[in-house]
């Protein structure tokens, strides 16, 4: 960047972008990397030639929206709200973002005390569907807030259902969250999680790209989901249908060489679909923070292995558990017969069931032995060991 990227000449041009141009405009972001700022902006507000590759009656519009702009009052409003304007060349810009290319933002509206670039550095995204299961809820508010324990950023976009529930899992492990708003930051939405997300201001940060006081559209969702892919370290889906916003996250970080993961849900779920369809892709299968952790964090941060419960027959020698797998579950049978079928002398069979009744699985009954109640029970129950 040059000294002139950093002026308030070229700050206040990237100001009367974000309200001039739609976020994401390739068209607008090829112009300013290769005429500048100050040449787009003069360009718009003359209403000269239109920009390279961009249609007459496209530029006519952007023209007409150039006319009412008003960059310097953008400012004033959004510091009246606590909200500063960080844009390329800023300490505070996330580098990340610059893999979005002609993309990129042209500047961030951020509300909340955190440096954005500092936490972008650590984060990790978790989205999914609006009408979600209570297992949905469950899984990313649990998600969240291991990630969050474990010192990482969630970032999400403050939506009901799925980001929501990852947003007050990290707040209520006292973690660190950011939401990034489809709208202006200082009018939340949706309206239901007004308070929400202004709990994130004061713990964590909101961001968006459209100036104060925007609204959101549906393409503006889908085009805000590329900044959430790009500022974070991989993407997570919890839940999501074939068709939900939130696999545009998950491809827009596919496309940047982000981790990509998906948190499986019921087979018998339309909600999972989705989730199940990345799956069977390049995504990977995780299910708690640790997994999540050791895709995106560094060298050494593996999750633990899984493993089953160890029972105390488990820890019985073979030759043990061989003499009492051979017991019938129902009856007393002579030492004999049990050691034909653990394929063992009389002798060594008889030296084992004692040993067995010592540790409480066997019992003498006469001339014979039969199993105790503490050894059947967990036969019962499912859990022979392997």
């Amino acid at each position: 960047m040059t000294g002139a990227e950093d002026s308030d000449g070229d700050r206040l041009g990237r100001v009367f972008l974000c309200r001039v141009a739609e976020p994401g405009d390739e068209t607008v972001g090829r112009s300013v990397r290769r005429f500048g700022v100050r040449e787009v902006v003069r360009r718009l507000r003359e209403g000269g030639e239109p920009l390279p590759g961009m249609s007459a009656t496209r530029w006519a519009g952007l023209v007409a929206r150039a006319g009412r702009a008003e960059p310097e009052r953008d400012l004033a409003t959004a510091g009246a709200t606590g909200a500063r304007f960080v844009c390329p060349g800023d300490a505070e810009w996330p580098g990340q973002l610059d893999d979005l290319a002609d993309a990129r933002p042209v500047g961030l509206w951020v509300r909340g005390r955190a440096g954005l670039r500092m936490w972008a550095l650590r984060s990790v995204a978790v989205v999914g569907a609006r009408a979600c299961t209570e297992y949905g809820t469950h899984a990313a508010a649990t998600l969240a807030a291991g990630l969050a324990e474990r010192g990482w950023v969630v970032v999400s976009g403050g939506a009901y259902g799925i980001d929501g529930a990852a947003h007050r899992g990290a707040l209520a492990a006292r973690g660190a969250t950011v939401a990034v708003l489809a709208c202006g930051v200082d009018r939340p939405y949706p309206r239901g999680h007004a308070a929400l997300i202004d709990r994130i201001a004061e713990q964590g940060l909101v961001v968006g790209e459209l100036p104060p006081g925007d609204h959101p559209t549906p393409s503006r969702f889908i085009l805000r989901n590329r900044v959430i892919a790009a500022l974070t370290r991989g993407t997570v889906v919890v839940e999501a249908a074939c068709r939900s916003g939130s696999l545009a996250t998950a491809r827009a970080a596919q496309r940047l060489g982000r981790f990509t993961m998906g948190v499986p849900g019921p087979v018998t779920s339309a909600l999972s679909a989705g989730v199940h369809e990345l799956l069977r892709g390049e995504a990977a299968l995780v299910t708690d923070a640790a997994e999540v952790v050791e895709l995106v964090g560094d060298m050494g941060e593996l999750a633990p292995p899984r493993r089953g419960p160890v029972l105390p027959r488990d820890l019985l020698e073979p030759a043990a558990r061989a003499v009492l797998a051979a017991l019938p579950g129902d009856r007393a049978a002579p030492a004999d017969e049990i050691a034909l079928g653990a394929r063992t002398t009389r002798d060594e069979a008889i030296a084992r069931l004692y040993e067995l009744r010592a540790l409480g699985y066997v019992e003498r009954h006469g001339d014979g032995w039969k199993l105790t109640r503490q050894s059947v029970i967990p036969l019962r129950d499912g859990h022979r060991p392997c």
